[in-house]
């Protein structure tokens, strides 16, 4: 079965930077596409940023973060990572790393991922 944990959430600072991890495992990871989500409260689940598969030739950031996080992929080691930079109060919420699809173009809606993992907490303080 798949399984995905993230890490790497925490209490930081405006301003301050944070890399999340995700540990894929039960999956040939590097066949699919992947993807980061977040949720504030009261707010529904947002696409953050997606990777193609293998390579990760393609990437796709929402216009809120672009410019400040990168998402990239170790295929050695079955982990999708989320460098965030410039973190804002704006970018608090529970982050999730998803599985999509293996062909096609990159997905980038939470309906069209499949496996998801348990979430880590992001909090940015002002």
């Amino acid at each position: 079965q798949v399984q995905l944990v993230e890490s790497g959430g925490g209490l930081v600072q405006t301003g301050d930077s944070l890399r999340l991890s995700c540990a894929a495992s039960g999956l040939t990871f590097s066949n699919y596409h992947m993807g980061w989500f977040r949720q504030a409260p009261g707010k529904e689940r947002e696409s953050v940023a997606s990777i193609s598969r293998s390579g990760g030739s393609t990437t796709n950031f929402s216009d809120s973060v672009k410019g400040r996080f990168t998402i990239s992929r170790d295929n050695a080691k079955n982990t999708l990572y989320l460098q965030m930079n410039s973190l804002e109060p704006e970018d608090t919420g529970v982050y999730y790393c998803a599985v999509g699809s293996r062909w096609g173009r990159l997905p980038t809606q939470p309906h069209e991922y499949d496996y998801w993992g348990q979430g880590t907490q992001v909090t940015v303080s002002s």
